[in-house]
């Protein structure tokens, strides 16, 4: 988000949220959205293409709805961007080369079901990218003869709980424990139990339906931020760099990219390059697309802004000719200087190509429709000793029924 050329010292982490279906991911991200959004007229919170920016001020007013400490406590951070990942294949294109754009992740599981095979999928998943993630154990609420109190503090709600509830949910966060101690997990802990938070996976208990728990979700998180990872947030001034999120065709305005720009600035009628099917593609930013503040973004008769200037971390839509054959999770980059045109080429086209693989020997093949999930796919087979003759993105064609007869 653009912010005063002075104060631009760090840019908001980016936080992934993750977790099996119907376990409350978007329940918890709606109840801060919403509350922040009726405490204010004007609210600074925007929802982008699949993320929402928390300016810091508007976290502070919904921490303080919890306790007066907590919105006092010092945080340097400018904001953060919540991404929206309502499947695997939306976490498996914030990639890059090296790792994920997702500086961290929440881990949501619900506290009543405990863990499903979709959230070992999402471990997997941040193990691979060494993405450090904190649980929330979700809906505490469902819990029987659970007394809530509305936006508390953890510790406040679960101190006032009789023995046999507050015995009952030990036991649950017990049982995640014991499981992600058999996955291989050394350290796995309660949020308030934890010393060192390099060594052990925090559980934040919490209610997306009561909002208890969440303002405690927000300060660990963070809290892990600020002393661990802010290395990682150094703003850059240049050209921007992204990943492409998802093309796709719109009505009335053809093909469309929604980008998450996790470094540096991108201005109307930049050019750029991008991977695409067959080769990296040169475009020209012909507008920059950001939705209305939320307040606004429920009238569905117009919920994008053009803007002029977008700056790191943003999630954006572009509008630009010739992007027909652009690939989700490709790498996004802004020429900035045409002198840099060549190596922004040879950038771009050299990440696509070191997930592509090509052989004559034996082997299955492989296709998928973003660079993401190839990625993922070709970590899984290689991990499984499984030879890969082809690995590509795109459309099945006829060669690769053949050579997958070979």
């Amino acid at each position: 988000m653009a912010t005063p050329n002075n104060k631009k010292v760090i840019r908001a982490p980016i936080v992934s949220v993750l977790g099996h279906i119907d376990h409350g991911k978007t329940t918890i991200l709606d109840y801060v959205r919403g509350t922040v959004v009726q405490q204010r007229e004007a609210a600074g919170i925007t929802q982008h293409i699949g993320a929402s920016y928390f300016p810091i001020e508007d976290i502070k007013t919904f921490l303080r709805k919890s306790k007066q400490e907590f919105a006092e406590k010092e945080i340097k951070l400018p904001g953060i961007l919540i991404i929206d990942t309502p499947g695997h294949a939306a976490f498996l294109n914030l990639r890059k080369r090296g790792g994920a754009v997702a500086d961290i992740a929440i881990l949501v599981i619900d506290v009543t079901a405990g863990t499903m095979p979709i959230t070992w999928e999402s471990v997997r998943i941040l193990r691979d990218r060494k993405t450090p993630f904190v649980i929330a154990a979700n809906k505490i609420d469902r819990i029987s003869s659970w007394k809530s109190k509305k936006d508390a503090d953890f510790l406040d709600t679960y101190n006032s709980q009789t023995s046999h509830v507050k015995d009952f949910l030990d036991e649950k966060i017990y049982q995640i424990m014991g499981n992600f101690l058999e996955e291989g997990f050394k350290g796995i802990e309660r949020y308030d139990k934890i010393k060192d938070f390099t060594k052990q996976v925090a559980i934040v208990p919490t209610s997306g339906k009561t909002g208890e728990g969440i303002s405690t979700l927000l300060l660990v998180l963070m809290g892990l931020v600020q002393q661990y990872l802010t290395t990682n947030l150094k703003f850059s001034e240049g050209p921007a760099k992204g990943v492409v999120l998802e093309v796709k065709k719109e009505k009335g305005r053809g093909k469309t990219m929604d980008v998450l720009i996790y470094d540096g600035v991108i201005n109307k009628g930049d050019e750029f390059i991008v991977g695409g099917l067959d080769k990296p593609i040169k475009s020209k930013a012909r507008a920059l697309l950001i939705p209305k503040p939320l307040d606004e973004i429920r009238d569905p008769r117009q919920k994008f802004d053009s803007v002029d200037s977008v700056s790191a971390a943003s999630g954006i839509r572009i509008l630009s000719p010739n992007i027909d054959d652009v690939v989700a999770g490709s790498p996004f980059r802004v020429i900035g200087d045409s002198s840099n045109e060549e190596n922004v080429y040879k950038e771009v086209e050299s990440e696509v190509n070191s997930i592509r693989i090509k052989t004559d020997k034996a082997g299955v093949v492989l296709k998928a429709d973003t660079l993401g999930s190839l990625e993922a796919l070709e970590n899984h087979f290689t991990k499984s000793d499984v030879k890969i003759s082809i690995a590509d993105v795109g459309p099945i064609k006829k060669e690769d029924i053949i050579n997958a007869n070979i």
